[in-house]
C-alpha cells in the first residue's frame, strides 16, 4: 500500500483563539485504544474513551489502532460515533491528523496525534512489512517557540524481523527528515516485549526513553510478583503497559530529543483495563539549552494533504 492520505482536523470553540505555539513544557501521552472496542468486540468504549483522554490533560496524545470508520461496528453498535473517530475523540479542544493503515471492506483504521496546537505538516510513511499486517509511521510538525517539533507515532508489528526492518525505516525517516538540532517525540506502541530494540533507538537517534529516565523504584528484585507486575519503572527499562489489567510487557514507549524528561508514568486500574488491552503512558516533558534551532519541513505535505508515494 502506498503512503497513505493524512486527514487534519481543527475544532476550537466558539470565541477561542488557536495558540500560536506549544508551551515550553509539555505533557505527553501514548495510548493504544484497541479500536475503541472491548474484548471480542462486545462493547463500544469510545465515549468513555472520549472522557478518559480529557482527564489526561495532555498537550499532545499518540493513539494507535484508531478505528476511524467501521460500518460493522456502526452497524452493530448503538453508541458507535456518527463522524471519524479521532475527530469525536479530539471533541472540541484538540487539533488532529489521522493516517489509515489498514483498509479493509466495512472500513479502515490506524494511527493519530491530537493536539492542543495545530499541525504544520504531516505525512504517514507505509511501513507493512507483509500482507497480514498493515503499519505506518506518522510524521507531524508543529511550532515550537522558535523550533519545529517533530513528532513520529510509531505501531510496530508483531514478529521481531518485521519489528527490525521497521525501526530500519524509522530511523531512516528521522535521519532524513528531521533536522539534527530539532526537538522530536517518538512515541507508540513497539511491541518489543522482549526489549531488543530500545538500545538501537536510543543510540542511532540521539533520544532517551521516557520511563527509563525515572528512577527505580524501591524494592528491586524482591518486590511481590503483583508489585513487580504493577511497577512502572524497573531498573532503567521501559514500562510495562500490557495487559492493563496487570501490565508485565514493555510496549509502549515515549522517545525524545531535546528535552529532560520529568515525570513518567503508566495509568493503571480496572478503569483503564476497560477500555484497551494497553495502559495508557504519559511523560511531562521540559526543553533543554540546547534544543536545536528553527529547521524547514523537508519532504512534509501541509497538515490534510495526501502523502506522496
Amino acid at each position: 500500500m502506498p503512503d497513505s492520505i493524512v486527514a487534519a482536523t481543527s475544532r476550537l470553540p466558539a470565541g477561542r483563539v488557536a495558540a500560536a505555539a506549544l508551551p515550553r513544557r509539555l505533557r505527553i501521552a501514548t495510548y493504544n485504544i484497541h479500536k475503541g472496542v472491548s474484548a471480542f468486540n462486545l462493547r463500544c468504549r469510545t465515549d468513555d474513551l472520549r472522557i478518559a483522554l480529557a482527564t489526561l490533560e495532555a498537550d499532545i496524545v499518540f493513539l494507535q489502532e484508531v478505528q476511524e470508520v467501521s460500518r460493522r461496528n456502526a452497524a452493530r453498535h448503538a453508541n458507535w460515533p456518527a463522524e471519524p473517530q479521532t475527530r469525536f475523540l479530539a471533541g472540541a479542544d484538540y487539533h488532529s491528523v489521522y493516517a489509515r493503515n489498514a483498509v479493509y471492506e466495512h472500513g479502515h483504521h490506524g494511527n493519530a496525534i491530537l493536539s492542543l496546537h495545530p499541525f504544520d505538516a504531516a505525512r504517514n510513511h507505509d511501513v507493512s512489512d507483509h500482507a497480514y499486517e498493515s503499519r505506518g509511521l506518522l510524521h507531524a510538525v508543529q511550532r515550537y517557540g522558535a523550533d519545529e517539533l517533530h513528532l513520529v507515532n510509531v505501531h510496530l508489528g508483531l514478529f521481531a524481523g518485521s519489528r527490525r526492518r521497521q525501526t530500519d525505516a524509522l530511523v531512516t525517516l528521522v535521519r532524513e527528515q528531521v533536522p539534527a538540532g530539532a526537538p522530536l517525540i517518538i512515541a507508540g506502541d513497539f511491541n518489543d516485549w522482549h526489549n531488543r530494540l530500545n538500545e538501537r533507538i536510543c543510540a542511532e537517534l540521539g533520544v532517551c526513553e521516557a520511563m527509563s529516565s525515572m528512577p527505580a523504584q524501591p524494592g528491586g528484585k524482591w518486590r511481590s510478583l503483583l508489585g513487580a507486575a504493577r511497577a512502572q519503572a524497573l531498573e532503567g527499562r521501559p514500562a510495562r503497559t500490557f495487559p492493563a489489567l496487570l501490565p508485565w510487557l514493555t510496549l509502549d514507549r515515549i522517545y525524545v530529543r531535546g528535552f529532560a524528561v520529568q515525570l513518567a508514568t503508566v495509568l493503571g486500574g480496572r478503569r483503564w483495563a476497560r477500555m484497551s488491552d494497553h495502559a495508557p503512558l504519559v511523560a511531562e516533558l521540559a526543553p533543554l539549552a540546547q534544543a536545536g534551532s528553527a529547521a524547514q519541513t523537508g519532504g512534509l505535505a501541509p497538515a490534510g494533504a495526501a502523502a506522496a508515494g
